[in-house]
């Protein structure tokens, strides 16, 4: 097994194909969509690729027009997609989403019971490729999709974490992937105790510790083991806390709200992407802010991601 610090991020998670209808209005009378890619792991994988970041991402497709379709996606993205396997005789996930005005959130029906991903089992993972990373960003969505791949997600954080690299987690809630709220609770909370940064949004951190204040959401994770939470307040910004230094980044301007899918996942590319630049903490969690703002803007899950030259172009 090889420790050299080859990647900077590794990822792992599931993969769908999304069906943006080309017109607002109920699916069944759409005639015309457009096609992305779509998961919450792998649009940071994007967004980090895109920022000039070495990002890995594990996972299984199935050996489909769909899953040939994604693995080229993200290769195009300069993802290292090696430990992604195309399975003979399973599945590919699919979605469809509609198309919204008026920047009220989008009506999402899902294809993905079944599917390769929802198989991953955590002898699936080459845990040399996980470990020639310094860092590990995990998700409360890829953990939902089945046992399977909630013990995948609790493997790899643990061994990341005892193998002395940063390990970020992204609650990002999708209770209807959970039996009840209540498991919903623990399993993510369990996960969130093997992370080193916590992002939760405002409204998740009350699901999951009975706090409304970010700054009681914030300890409650910092109580559990974290070193950094950063809650995410929409509109209102962010806060942050690391337990010596507290504070609040405002919002940045958004001239018309799109569709707010994968605002959250922006949030995360910038955050995490300062954080290993070395950026000061407020900067990070403002670079956040402003990759999170240009995400609403856009209708799919990734076009609102920069490039290095805008980011920089931004002063970010």
């Amino acid at each position: 097994m090889t420790t050299n610090e080859s990647l900077d991020v590794v990822t792992l998670g599931e993969a769908m194909v999304m069906l943006v209808a080309g017109q607002p209005g109920p699916l069944e009378q759409v005639d015309a969509f457009d096609k992305r890619t779509a998961g919450a792991e792998t649009n940071v994988a994007i967004g980090l690729a895109r920022l000039g970041l070495r990002v890995g991402w594990g996972s299984r497709l199935g050996q489909d027009s769909l899953g040939r379709y994604l693995l080229d996606s993200l290769r195009g993205e300069g993802v290292d997609c090696s430990r992604v396997a195309l399975v003979a005789g399973e599945r590919t996930g699919l979605l469809f989403k509609d198309r919204v005005l008026d920047g009220s959130d989008p009506k999402v029906e899902y294809h993905r019971a079944g599917s390769a991903a929802s198989r991953m089992r955590p002898d699936d993972v080459d845990q040399g490729w996980l470990l020639s990373a310094r860092h590990l960003h995990s998700t409360g969505v890829f953990a939902a999709v089945s046992d399977g791949s909630f013990q995948v997600t609790k493997q790899t954080m643990r061994l990341m974490r005892e193998a002395g690299r940063t390990v970020s987690f992204d609650t990002n809630l999708r209770p209807t992937l959970w039996a009840s709220t209540e498991a919903m609770r623990a399993g993510i909370n369990e996960l969130a105790a093997l992370a080193d940064w916590v992002l939760p949004g405002v409204e998740e951190g009350l699901l999951l510790t009975g706090e409304r204040a970010p700054e009681a959401i914030a300890r409650f994770y910092l109580d559990l083991g974290a070193r950094l939470v950063v809650v995410k307040l929409g509109a209102d910004g962010a806060y942050y806390d690391d337990g010596t230094r507290s504070g609040h980044v405002p919002a940045s301007p958004v001239a018309q709200v799109v569709d707010t899918v994968g605002a959250g996942d922006g949030f995360a590319v910038g955050v995490i992407s300062g954080l290993l630049e070395g950026l000061p903490l407020e900067r990070a969690v403002a670079r956040g802010a402003w990759i999170g703002a240009r995400m609403v803007q856009v209708p799919g899950d990734t076009e609102g991601l920069p490039t290095r030259a805008e980011l920089q172009a931004a002063g970010l």
